[in-house]
Formats: C-alpha cells, sequence, structure tokens
C-alpha cells in the first residue's frame, strides 16, 4: 500500500485496470474470430476453385462446413408454420389509411 494514495484512490485504481484487462482480452478474442472466418472464407474460395481448374463440378467439391451468418429462417418444411390474419374490410381500410399517411411523410 502506498501511505500517499487514499484507499479509494487504490480501489479505483484496481477497478480501472482490471476494465482495462478484460476489454484487452474481448478485443483480442474478437480480432481472432473475425480473423478465423475470414481465413474460412478464403479456404473455402480457393478449394472451390482448385476442383473447378482441375475439371471438375461444383458437386464434386467435398462439402465445408458452412458458418453461421444470420439467423436461419423460421418458416418452411423444417419450421413452425407462417402465421396469417384475416383483416375485415374496416381494419385492412384502416391500414391502408396508414400505409398512404406513412408513405405520403417520406
Amino acid at each position: 500500500m502506498l501511505p500517499s494514495v487514499s484507499i479509494l484512490q487504490q480501489i479505483g485504481l484496481g477497478v480501472l485496470l482490471t476494465v482495462a484487462v478484460v476489454w484487452a482480452v474481448v478485443l483480442v478474442r474478437l480480432l481472432r474470430y473475425g480473423r478465423y472466418e475470414t481465413a474460412m472464407r478464403r479456404d473455402r474460395r480457393e478449394m472451390r476453385a482448385r476442383y473447378t481448374e482441375r475439371g471438375r463440378g461444383p458437386e464434386e467439391v467435398p462439402a465445408v462446413p458452412e458458418l453461421l451468418g444470420t439467423v436461419p429462417r423460421q418458416t418452411g418444411p423444417a419450421g413452425p408454420p407462417a402465421e396469417c390474419v384475416q383483416l375485415t374490410a374496416e381494419e385492412r381500410e384502416a391500414f391502408e389509411g396508414l400505409v398512404r399517411q406513412l408513405t405520403s411523410r417520406s
């Protein structure tokens, strides 16, 4: 303990150093993950190019696992059915009026 520094300053310094270390670790992990995704895409393109240069079709290219870039669609054969709501004539007119109001402003 430093005699000329108060306990609150020492606690603040400790918290600041902890936050800085956590930030650095998270930053390094994010940079490594981004580099991994970029390398996988580049490797996949090079593999496809090599196979097409040898006269093989795209169906003969070995399967490379695709990374999940977005949330997959929830509807379709594997997902729940799409929901549909039947509007009455008054509701449909009100909705069309709302759409007209919103599109006339922009």
